[in-house]
């Protein structure tokens, strides 16, 4: 299977995990979907990642980086890796 683009997977998600790409949760993340890079996780699933920030004294500080794995069989957004 070809790498699906972050677009794609969000469309696949989107009854599932109809929040994780809405504007709102981006925006309060700091993210936009250019944020985020997809990797072949080599088990028919694909590692999502972005940068992650928060607010602080109205700067933007890095806070982490967001991990979840687009699984196409099921088009759903994992926690973890298996």
């Amino acid at each position: 299977m070809r790498k699906p683009t972050i677009e794609e997977i969000e469309e696949a998600t989107r009854e599932k995990c109809p929040h994780y790409f809405d504007r709102e949760t981006l925006k309060f993340f700091g993210q936009t979907m250019k944020s985020f890079k997809v990797s072949d996780n080599g088990d028919g699933r694909f590692k999502i990642s972005a940068p992650s920030f928060w607010w602080k004294n109205g700067k933007k500080t890095f806070m982490g980086v967001s991990v979840r794995y687009f699984n196409p069989a099921t088009n759903d957004l994992e926690d973890e890796e298996t």
